[in-house]
């Protein structure tokens, strides 16, 4: 079963994204804290939105899907970038991974998003392939760029520099 996360599912978000950020040999990159979940989720602007699966026989979460909107120039629509897709090892295979992506497809299709895009690691051939299956297809002719840390720190105090601060909506 899929459906719409509530803030009483931020402590199962927050426990899977952990497990997902070991799973991908990146758990001390995992700095969110329930809070901050939470508040990016169901805060007063919420900039972030989440699906769970459950089991279907006792209702226990057994997967997540959090994604944002973005947005193309190039159609002039909004699409949905997935952030996370994470289903628990001993529930894989049960057609949670495929229940979810198709509950955001079909989020796509209602709101005329032209787009549903996400990122997956070089290595995770499991879910390459799962993907793959679904007729997903690799954009290998783009690589993804991130600035963090001490790099974008010094980037935003050159804008600070030039700039001032500019005022911006939230």
């Amino acid at each position: 079963m899929i459906r719409v996360a509530t803030p009483a599912d931020v402590p199962a978000i927050h426990a899977m994204v952990r497990e997902l950020a070991e799973y991908e040999r990146a758990l001390e990159e995992a700095r969110a804290t329930p809070e901050q979940l939470g508040e990016a989720l169901f805060g007063a602007h919420p900039a972030v939105f989440a699906l769970m699966a459950e089991d279907a026989s006792d209702g226990r979460p057994v997967g997540f899907a959090l994604w944002f909107r973005n947005y193309s120039t190039w159609t002039g629509t909004h699409g949905v970038y997935l952030e996370d897709l994470y289903v628990r090892p001993d529930e894989r295979g049960a057609g949670h991974g495929t229940a979810l992506l198709a509950e955001l497809a079909r989020i796509c299709v209602a709101r005329g998003y032209d787009r549903f895009e996400w990122s997956v690691l070089d290595w995770n051939e499991p879910s390459l392939g799962f993907y793959r299956s679904l007729g997903a297809e690799p954009k290998d002719d783009w690589t993804v760029h991130r600035l963090s840390g001490a790099p974008l720190r010094d980037l935003a105090a050159t804008a600070e520099r030039d700039n001032g601060s500019i005022s911006l909506p939230n």
